[in-house]
């Protein structure tokens, strides 16, 4: 079965966030008042597999070990078997 992936990273409350403070000052620049700008990363790709939580564990290991630095983000994972994803 193939198997729909997407992990969502975002830095944890309370980080510091570069690129949100460009934005939001860019933004401001160009007449546009905004607050509380957020940048996520959306990571997508395609695993094959029988078990969903063996594909969800797995793809929690490679969060924790490639993906993402678990001290300063968080994210959230999401595992949609292909023959669901779009109605099918």
């Amino acid at each position: 079965m193939l198997f729909d992936i997407e992990v969502k990273i975002s830095l944890k409350r309370g980080m510091l966030n570069p690129e949100a403070t460009t934005i939001e000052r860019s933004l401001d620049l160009l007449g546009y008042k905004v607050k509380n700008v957020k940048t996520d990363e959306i990571i997508k790709f395609q695993m094959e597999g029988e078990d969903r939580e063996v594909i969800r564990s797995n793809v929690t290991d490679m969060c924790e070990r490639l993906l993402c630095n678990p001290v300063i983000h968080d994210y959230k994972i999401n595992v949609i078997p292909q023959n669901m994803a779009c109605g099918k």
